[in-house]
């Protein structure tokens, strides 16, 4: 017999077929914990109802789009996400994984890809161990200060908030600082078991993470593009508080 998760898993397509067969997948892998929505509509009140531990978008809906409805939910959980849409164009893959979604899959998917996938994004998100007590660094660049504990970079004007893909390309340039860091190793760290064909969504991460953490984002002082090798950190000070 299959192992029970209690994760709550919602599942968002207008296509009720899609709907049926994700759903039949997961059950049979031991997920009972299965929501379904068909609008963006139902998804929110679900989502209010029931606070989902991940979701499952399809872009294309009838009363709006994914993407809209990804942020929205972002905004009341701070909740894995993944896509799962007939939208199989590159540029359409760049702007799910760079407003910070977990994963991105096209239809028509395996169905053991997806239960993988799910897999995945819930073990680097919710297994809990003891290296989460453990302080996390705190250091300067050359133009603001990086609080690893709280997610935050602080300039002298502003405050902006990592995503979860910045957050975790700076925590491993910062595991390597002042060394080079190859692109399909931080590919690696950051989308796990899916680290081939990232390499355009890495670049479009760090130029995002550009603009949070250097005074001139084209002009770059602290996360420096090292030609064909890949990437390095440049650390001021490394403190704690």
């Amino acid at each position: 017999m299959s192992q029970i998760y209690e994760y709550k898993i919602l599942l968002v397509d207008d296509e009720k077929e899609i709907v049926e067969i994700e759903e039949n997948i997961l059950r049979k892998e031991g997920f009972s914990k299965v929501y379904k929505a068909h609008t963006c509509e139902e998804a929110w009140k679900v989502m209010q109802s029931v606070k989902a531990d991940v979701a499952i978008l399809d872009v294309m809906l009838p009363d709006g789009d994914g993407y809209l409805l990804f942020q929205k939910i972002k905004w009341i959980a701070d909740i894995p996400i993944l896509f799962l849409t007939a939208k199989d164009q590159d540029y359409e893959k760049l702007i799910g994984l760079g407003m910070g979604a977990d994963d991105y899959i096209t239809k028509p998917f395996m169905p053991q890809e997806l239960v993988l996938r799910i897999k995945s994004i819930l073990r680097r998100t919710y297994t809990t161990n003891s290296k989460e007590s453990e302080w996390k660094p705190i250091f300067n660049l050359s133009n603001c200060e990086v609080n690893l504990n709280t997610g935050i970079v602080y300039n002298e004007d502003k405050q902006d908030v990592l995503t979860a893909k910045e957050y975790e390309i700076l925590e491993t340039l910062y595991a390597n600082r002042g060394r080079i860091v190859s692109s399909d190793l931080i590919c690696e760290k950051v989308w796990h078991d899916n680290p081939y064909g990232y390499e355009n969504t890495l670049m479009v991460t760090i130029r995002r993470l550009r603009t949070k953490i250097e005074k001139d984002p084209s002009s770059p002082k602290s996360l420096i593009t090292v030609k064909g090798l890949g990437y390095k950190l440049l650390v001021d000070e490394d403190k704690r508080e």
